[in-house]
């Protein structure tokens, strides 16, 4: 697995990458500045319309999902003591998953909220077959059920807290600000002097003259402004509800994921035993036919002519050595037995003498190792990045750092080359990534274009 390390521009799309760079070519780090800070524009800007459509939206939806889930809870509660409050209570708890798809896709849309949809149910009866009793029964024993009904049953207090302070917010903000715009109706259509700020028997205050309408224009600028900051931690609260409730769980997720890691390494697997066939058939095993070849000719050639026989020996001979270093080589390939005797710092400096490059090897592990499986997937990462160091990266020089912070096993290599690594799909580092990420490690990959490359893999210890 090569990895292409960029060269003139190959890997441009790695620097703009990072957001604050881009942000800064779009809106003109050394060029033209924006125009208008954030908090200025923000009161007009698209996601705050849609925030405050979420607030709008949400207090009719929590009014009639928290009446609908009460009564058929209760109901099914209540005639429990009868068969009717199975049906009764499996079809309100399916009913709140189809609440919770709704709601997921109201937050996807208007909050930009990506939740993955929870487990599916999984219907099995005691035949095999998924029949009506069989249905319920998931119904009622799914977690998911009963945590899109608690999500109604809380989001509809917060929803109501919600839409009340956003609107009062939002009303008397923009009431304020464009006061200055609606004041003339108070005198010539209210017979009053303007917006009444005290009144009693005796007296009344009005706001009528020119500060006094000014100041209020300012205070409303002010709640104006604050007012989408104000609905944005409002709907944090909703985006940690929709998050926390009507997602996948912690257990379901790590189910999913040990599912693909367990995909990664069956794939891993298999594609190393057909290397090794590969190896064995095209290499070794081609050689040895060809030697059992040349030793038949050698055999009818003895009688007849001794000299040329010897010589045909000779170079079989030499087939035979051949043959078993390439077989030593696989064999080291599958896994070297200086890594089982001596650990992976022995293991590790006979790699990098291989190398094309000079190579510093520091491992500082002290007397521990970590497990054989984590020790033989660390010993085959540093293979093969020092692979794609001899053959794409045009290194003077480089390093391999191994060592532990508790109970984590970090690696390190480190060249000098031209830089513009990529770790995208398709390419060696990422079927490395893939690998580390099936036993729970982590691969980062840090080469700007000129370098120098520095790549870190993180492993569990699990000694």
């Amino acid at each position: 697995m090569a990895t292409q390390y960029g060269h003139s521009g190959q890997y441009g799309r790695y620097d703009r990458e990072y957001d604050g760079e881009y942000d800064d070519q779009r809106y003109g780090g050394s060029g033209a500045r924006r125009r208008l800070p954030a908090a200025l524009v923000e009161p007009l800007s698209g996601r705050h319309w849609r925030e405050l459509a979420y607030v709008l939206l949400g207090f009719p939806l929590s009014v009639a999902l928290f009446v609908f889930t009460v009564t058929m809870l209760s109901v099914g509660a209540g005639l429990l003591v009868t068969f009717l409050g199975i049906p009764v209570l499996a079809a309100g708890l399916a009913a709140c998953r189809g609440f919770g798809a709704v709601e997921r896709a109201r937050a996807r849309g208007l909050l930009g909220l990506e939740v993955r949809d929870p487990e599916p149910l999984r219907v099995r009866g005691k035949d095999g077959r998924a029949g009506v009793m069989a249905w319920m029964g998931a119904v009622l024993r799914s977690g998911v059920s009963w945590r899109h009904a608690l999500f109604v049953l809380v989001q509809f207090p917060w929803a109501v807290f919600s839409f009340c302070v956003t609107l009062t917010v939002w009303v008397v903000g923009w009431t304020m600000l464009t006061y200055p715009l609606w004041f003339w109706i108070f005198p010539m259509y209210g017979g009053q002097g303007g917006l009444q700020l005290y009144g009693d028997d005796q007296h009344r205050v009005y706001l009528d003259n020119p500060f006094e309408i000014t100041v209020t224009a300012s205070v409303g600028l002010l709640v104006t402004l604050a007012t989408p900051w104000i609905v944005r931690a409002l709907t944090t609260v909703d985006r940690l509800l929709v998050h926390g409730l009507l997602g996948p769980s912690r257990l379901a997720s790590r189910v999913v994921e040990l599912e693909s890691d367990r995909g990664v390494v069956v794939d891993t697997a298999a594609a190393d035993l057909r290397r090794i066939e590969r190896d064995l058939h095209d290499g070794a095993q081609a050689r040895l036919v060809a030697l059992a070849m040349d030793l038949g000719l050698a055999k009818e050639k003895l009688r007849e002519d001794p000299r040329v026989a010897a010589r045909m020996v000779d170079e079989a001979h030499g087939e035979v050595k051949t043959a078993l270093q390439e077989l030593r080589d696989l064999a080291r390939g599958i896994h070297p037995a200086v890594l089982t005797d001596r650990g992976l710092d022995a293991a590790l400096s006979a790699v990098a003498s291989r190398c094309a490059v000079p190579v510093r090897v520091e491992v500082d592990l002290g007397s521990s190792r970590p497990a054989p499986a984590i020790e033989g997937i660390a010993y085959f990462t540093v293979s093969e990045l020092l692979q794609n160091v001899s053959k794409h990266s045009g290194a003077r020089s480089a390093s391999v750092d191994v060592w532990r912070v508790e109970d984590r096993l970090m690696v390190q290599v480190v060249d000098d080359g031209v830089g513009g690594a990529d770790a995208s799909g398709g390419s060696g580092l990422a079927g490395l990534a893939e690998r580390l990420e099936a036993v729970d490690g982590i691969l980062v990959v840090d080469s700007p274009v000129g370098g120098p490359t520095r790549v870190t893999a993180e492993l569990p210890w699990r000694s």
